[in-house]
């Protein structure tokens, strides 16, 4: 976590000013550095200040809101604490002052748990119950329909409930909707803030519990896995290179196209990649049909493909005029074929990887740019080397 004295005066001018204004003067900084200013203000205020993050970040940046919308793995049970003020339903209100002056948690305490046969019944919060006559019973000023969190609620429905309801903090019931705990607002987006700085790793291989401290032989394991796997997939590529080798022999143009190719169709993937992870984060998947994301990512990658292939295919012509090549015009098309279906290819690839993952019971996000690379590098440069072998040789 970063000690800058910049931060640590940030956080006392982000003190006084309005939550939107505050998270306006956080969005560009690190994801560590708005964990650290975040820990610094208030509890309350920096709820406030972390639910307007996700509307300010770009909206190119998929991992970053994607985690600020939607928060880390998880459940309420892992973030919850005890409960300090749980009365029934029947208390006056001059037995819960009594009881709030005897208490030795007063500070903490922002609600009243009301209760009735064990059962949570309602909340009563701070302003109805001093505005309230001493003669009434919790059960008359108390919100009877209030927001709860159950104990194995994840985080990404909880994330959803605090924008709607603004409570400061949400009772945790069981299964008999009896009260087991409480959780502040604030904590969770705390959580999601220590996420931020997990997720790029997670996409490479590298395990959200790994820190700048971290050990190296525990680090070693942790990351020497998923770079065996990227091993034996990169094998994958070099074997399809393998099998057209003798084209390659013949029509060395071939092989200064192939990284442009490869280049292209994975940021294609990527990007359809990004997208899918977001959808699966926010839970927008549940209403928008993978056929229909397919489909989207299939045309865009045609677009793309087709206005980056033109321009790769006239490149293509030059060079090959350039340096004597077989057949010119012929390379040419190869590569702007190439390049439309390696695009299409990794938008399909880019959609189903995190899909899969998901689908296994995997973290969508872990690892899944290793996988994809391999799938776009084997499919646009085995499409390139095969349409070259048919068309020009």
């Amino acid at each position: 976590m970063s000690q800058d004295p910049c931060l640590t005066t940030l956080a006392e001018e982000l003190a006084g000013k309005p939550p939107l204004d505050a998270a306006q003067a956080l969005v560009d900084l690190s994801p560590l550095d708005i964990q650290f200013v975040l820990e610094r203000l208030e509890g309350d205020h920096a709820a406030a200040v972390a639910s307007h993050l996700p509307e300010l970040v770009a909206p190119e940046d998929a991992a970053t809101r994607a985690v600020l919308q939607a928060g880390a793995e998880g459940t309420i049970g892992e973030l919850m604490g005890p409960t300090s003020a749980l009365l029934p339903a029947d208390r006056t209100v001059a037995e819960a002052m009594a009881f709030l002056v005897k208490s030795a948690e007063l500070p903490e305490i922002k609600d009243i748990f009301v209760t009735c046969e064990g059962r949570l019944a309602g909340i009563v919060n701070m302003r109805d119950l001093l505005l309230a006559k001493p003669s009434n019973a919790l059960a008359e000023i108390m919100d009877s329909e209030p927001a709860t969190f159950h104990i194995d609620t994840s985080l990404v429905e909880a994330v959803g409930t605090i924008k709607q309801h603004h409570y400061d903090v949400y009772p945790v019931v069981d299964d008999a909707h009896q009260v087991v705990g409480r959780v502040h607002a604030w904590k969770i987006y705390e959580h999601i803030a220590e996420e931020l700085s997990a997720q790029t790793g997670t996409q490479y291989g590298v395990s959200r519990d790994e820190q700048i401290n971290t050990p190296v032989l525990t680090a070693f394991r942790m990351r020497h896995p998923w770079l065996l796997i990227n091993l034996v997939t990169a094998f994958a590529a070099a074997v399809v290179v393998g099998l057209f080798e003798d084209t390659i022999s013949r029509v060395v143009a071939l092989a200064a196209f192939l990284p442009v190719l490869a280049g292209q169709s994975g940021n294609t993937g990527c990007q359809a990649m990004a997208i899918t992870l977001r959808g699966i984060t926010l839970g927008k998947l549940r209403d928008y049909p993978v056929r229909a994301l397919l489909r989207k990512e299939i045309m865009l990658g045609a677009l793309n493909g087709a206005v980056v292939g033109v321009l790769a295919g006239l490149a293509m012509l030059g060079y090959a005029i350039v340096t004597d090549s077989i057949n010119p015009a012929m390379l040419g098309v190869v590569v702007v074929l190439a390049m439309i279906g390696s695009c299409v290819g990794s938008g399909i690839f880019g959609v189903l990887v995190p899909l899969t993952l998901q689908r296994f019971g995997a973290d969508p996000a872990t690892a899944s740019s290793i996988f994809l690379t391999t799938f776009t590098d084997v499919i646009g440069m085995g499409l390139m080397l095969f349409l070259a072998t048919a068309l020009v040789l």
